[in-house]
């Protein structure tokens, strides 16, 4: 059997295959894509001579990520070739989900109806040149990229070493990934492996609307979920003065938080988007005449250079500013009414609540409570984290009316190699393959669409990462992220991907030029010139002075 995917037409087909295998996250697609792929792996006759180097590994949940490796026998560098199979939802296609990830019928489909499209996504459809439907763009382009290139490097023995690694659930926990960092490092030391480069292939997003610009990635921005849980006393709706209700905490401090400039970072000429809230609500479970006394919120922060102290330093700040506007506003009402009040709301961290319940309670009935928080919270790791901090509190009255801080996941750091050497030669060799190819690619230092390589090549010491573990209420039970290990996985990461619009929209769709041609023109080169050439070059080096 030859070369499966060598050609434009071929790579657009595996594309279309591969998207048919609906894996949205969660799902009983995204169980059964793993084993789909590994079965097409098999059949590669490299493969099956080695059919050790093709594994799928536990990621959670009955999802697994697979790992394909061609070595060679005298090579040295190797490289990472990081993909994700899991998708969002569909329920955005309307009538039309049933094609949601059928590309070719589904763009076929669209001309139908072209006129229910936004204008840029109308003039894509009509020029031809894109495939549209879910996870064409996001990201198993990058995927259809990235077997193809193993399938090359097999056929004309390259000497370089590629590891594919396409994982679950990026687009929720990335569950998938963080069980990778330790397959990773498993692989290296069974096969003498030293890892040169984590590639990564999400696809070149917009950096704003109607931007038409290609983008490489010299590095991927981190998100942390700073979170709060309000407590403060309740009371019948006829003698409101009698407690105070959690919301009226949270609202100030939501205004604290919501596009604070306080965490905003600046590198590069480039900036994080501002933080917002993702989620605020009360937790009564059911109506009443009580008034609600507890509440939660989770904000979206994103950081560049920032560690999880950090954050939470700045975190607390804000709490204590919002805490001293709400107290203020309070008093005076209480002053108005002639009431006493229920006292200042006060702020603390997680990890100073769960000190507290454990010196009062012991550390036993801390942990049951604790377990019997989680497990009646559900699957989801927000609502346990939620839930495991209210617990506490609920047992802990004495310290109310408070804000309670926490972490809730998940997090990805921020990675950058912008400043490797490596990096420096495969941006300009990118670029300049990119024109001989007719576009343009400009580089962004940190990739906007949050992925994966967040796991790998990290660098925070470890007072970064121990705020983080401490103040995350699920840590160590549902949730945990393998810090020692990603610092273990020391090289330089790349993203090149395709050109692609409107990720997780109805919209969504892939540029197929860019997809099934130029990337992975690009992709070889990068390998070519940077591994495979200056490896070559230096064996001769060596050989003449010896």
């Amino acid at each position: 059997m030859g070369r499966r995917w060598s050609t434009p037409e071929a790579r657009r087909a595996l594309l279309c295959e591969l998207v048919s295998w609906d894996s949205r996250t969660l799902t009983e697609g995204e169980r059964l894509f793993a084993q789909r792929l590994e079965t097409k792996l098999r059949e590669m006759p490299h493969f099956q001579q080695h059919p050790e180097r093709v594994a799928l590994h536990d990621a959670g949940l009955g999802r697994q990520t697979v790992t394909a490796l061609y070595k060679h026998p005298y090579a040295t560098d190797t490289i990472v070739l990081i993909s994700h199979f899991d998708t969002v939802q569909t329920e955005e296609y309307g009538a039309l989900q049933a094609l949601s990830t059928l590309p070719e019928e589904l763009t076929a489909k669209l001309h139908d109806v072209k006129d229910t499209l936004h204008a840029e996504a109308r003039a894509d459809l009509e020029s031809g040149e894109y495939l549209f439907g879910r996870g064409t763009m996001d990201m198993k382009a990058g995927l259809t990229a990235h077997l193809s290139l193993l399938e090359q490097a097999i056929d004309e023995d390259w000497p370089v070493n590629l590891l594919l690694l396409t994982v679950p659930d990026e687009e929720v926990n990335s569950a998938g990934m963080r069980a990778a960092v330790g397959v990773m490092l498993e692989i290296a030391e069974k096969e003498g492996l030293t890892f040169s480069l984590f590639l990564n292939g999400e696809p070149s997003f917009t950096q704003e609307p109607g931007d038409t610009k290609e983008y490489i990635y010299s590095g991927t921005i981190g998100k942390i979920m700073p979170a709060a849980l309000f407590y403060g006393k309740e009371t019948h709706v006829g003698e409101p003065l009698q407690g105070l209700t959690a919301n009226y905490i949270a609202s100030y401090m939501t205004q604290q938080m919501e596009f604070s400039d306080l965490f905003e970072e600046s590198v590069y000429g480039e900036k994080t988007p501002l933080p917002v809230s993702l989620y605020q609500r009360d937790l009564k479970d059911q109506y009443s005449t009580q008034t609600p006394y507890r509440a939660a919120a989770l904000y979206n922060v994103f950081l560049f250079k920032r560690t999880a102290a950090d954050v939470m330093e700045t975190f607390e700040k804000v709490a204590g500013e919002a805490a001293s506007a709400c107290n203020s506003a309070y008093r005076e009402l209480c002053r108005r009414h002639g009431v006493s009040g229920v006292g200042d709301v006060k702020v603390y961290r997680y990890e100073q609540i769960l000190t507290h319940a454990e010196d009062k309670l012991g550390e036993e009935e801390v942990r049951k409570l604790k377990e019997k928080a989680i497990a009646l919270a559900g699957p989801d790791e927000r609502a346990q984290s939620f839930a495991v901090a209210d617990r506490l509190m609920i047992e802990c009255q004495e310290l109310s009316p408070a804000i309670v801080l926490l972490y809730a996941p998940p997090y990805y750091p921020a990675v950058n190699s912008t400043e490797d050497q490596l990096i420096r030669d495969a941006v300009s060799l990118m670029q300049d393959t990119a024109r001989t190819l007719g576009t343009e690619l400009e580089q962004v230092h940190y990739f906007n669409g949050i992925c994966d390589l967040s796991y790998v090549n990290y660098r925070d010491g470890s007072a970064g990462w121990t705020a983080y573990e401490r103040n995350t209420p699920v840590w160590g039970d549902t949730y945990s992220i393998p810090f020692e290990d990603m610092r273990k996985l020391n090289a330089s990461v790349l993203n090149v991907g395709p050109l692609g619009r409107d990720a997780h929209q109805r919209t969504e769709r892939l540029h197929t030029d860019s997809a099934f041609r130029r990337l992975p023109i690009m992709l070889e080169t990068l390998i070519r010139k940077l591994f495979i050439e200056r490896s070559e070059h230096a064996a001769t080096q060596y050989n003449h002075s010896s």
